[in-house]
């Protein structure tokens, strides 16, 4: 018998990430050689710290508060005071399994326009689907490293005056590997504050901000802007599933509205894992220490990494935080098209048939199919031990960290040349 379905999900496709690296795996268990650059798992292990805080926590059973455990959600408000001067205390933070949970609860609850800088990460627009938001891509330009800017949201909102809107600003960016600066940053708040735009700040990357400048919009923009982040990316525990919001005291009721529909869906996020989060978000020398080598290791594999392209006339944004290249092969586009190569997913397809590379295509992240450009997640590496030897050698190069990364750029390079 043919059972009916929600129309909203007829059409979805799963993930691409996941899709990519269920893929790679079952290539590399086929016994092929395979760079798993399309991932954008952090390679980096858990710090040995907040690890021994979980097996301390591991007889945790009860539920805890729908909204998360007090003491954490005072470590995560005092984490963004500290570290990115948010006026916030524990009754503004809301714990959830993983940071995508709660975007999607977002969507789902908040009425108005969905406005997404294009190219944005690969979960969001599926999420607009199924939340059945209206939702609007916003094009961006190379010359800004391809993020939004302030005009372009501007000449958007002025065709519709008073509509709700709710923006997604996730920088530094995936998948482009750029951020936004003060001026932007600035620019962008005068518009959101002129339309009254809601700002959902996707800043999972803000603490693997190459050079350590991460700011946050919500220092500039407090009444309108909620903070999404969470352990996957700068603790290494992406398979933890804990994320957080952080929320101004002017939107105390959509926190208040998502924690009900919390109570209705994922009830509360793992106890042992938010007693671990504790330590985490507590930070100390030996978390610090780690935040350092490791955004030390990305730049140096991040610079390595664009020269190669750079040489081979791959143009990209330049890359200031997260683990994310955005390779442009238009330069090539009549040769590629030669070889009936006319997508983005034509060309990760050839690129994985032929040199054994996995890219995910940027089609995936809201760009036209005929944009011949890939995102490159540059983190297969032994991220242990590329701690260890940067500890030991700070001049330690990118070809040594990460041998597996620079040879798979490497392999892109003599292919789209030959």
């Amino acid at each position: 018998m043919n059972q009916p379905i929600n129309i909203n999900i007829t059409n979805l496709k799963p993930s691409a990430t996941l899709v990519i690296n269920e893929r790679s795996n079952d290539l590399v268990k086929a016994g092929k050689k395979v760079y798993k650059l399309g991932f954008g798992q952090s390679p980096f292990p858990v710090p040995k710290v907040v690890v021994q805080a979980l097996k301390d926590n591991a007889h945790q059973k009860d539920y805890l508060p729908v909204r998360g455990l007090f003491s954490l959600r005072a470590a995560v408000a005092n984490y963004h005071q500290q570290k990115f001067e948010i006026n916030c205390s524990a009754e503004d933070v809301l714990i959830g399994p993983g940071s995508k949970e709660l975007l999607f609860l977002t969507q789902m609850i908040y009425q108005g326009e969905l406005l997404l800088p294009q190219p944005s990460w690969v979960s969001y627009e599926p999420q607009a689907h199924l939340a059945n938001k209206v939702h609007q891509w916003l094009t961006t330009k190379v010359e800004n490293g391809y993020l939004l800017d302030g005009e372009t949201l501007d000449n958007y909102c002025q065709q519709a005056l008073n509509t709700p809107r709710i923006l997604i600003l996730n920088y530094p960016s995936n998948p482009t590997g750029s951020s936004l600066n003060k001026t932007q940053l600035e620019n962008i708040v005068q518009v959101a504050r002129k339309h009254n735009i809601l700002i959902l700040s996707d800043e999972i990357y803000g603490d693997v901000h190459h050079t350590g400048k991460h700011e946050s919009i919500a220092k500039y923009y407090p009444e309108g802007t909620i903070v999404s982040s969470g352990l996957s990316k700068w603790c290494g525990a992406g398979g933890w599933r804990l994320g957080t919001f952080v929320f101004p005291k002017e939107l105390r009721w959509l926190l208040d509205k998502m924690a009900v529909v919390a109570s209705e869906t994922f009830t509360t996020t793992s106890a042992p894992i938010q007693y671990a989060a504790v330590k985490a978000y507590e930070g100390g020398s030996e978390i610090e220490d780690y935040l350092t080598h490791s955004k030390l290791i990305l730049k140096k594999i991040a610079q390595a990494a664009s020269a190669i392209l750079l040489q081979k006339n791959i143009s990209h944004p330049n890359p200031e935080g997260g683990f994310y290249l955005m390779p442009n092969f238009n330069y090539y586009k009549a040769r590629l098209n030669s070889k009936n190569i006319f997508t983005s997913h034509q060309l990760c397809e050839r690129l994985l048939e032929k040199t054994g590379v996995a890219l995910l295509p940027l089609s995936a992240f809201g760009m036209p199919e005929e944009f011949l450009g890939a995102r490159l997640s540059y983190v297969d590496f032994d991220g242990q031990k590329a701690l260890q030897m940067i500890k030991e050698n700070p001049n330690a190069r990118a070809e040594s960290l990460a041998p597996q990364v620079i040879e798979g750029i490497q392999l892109i390079g003599e292919w789209i040349t030959k």
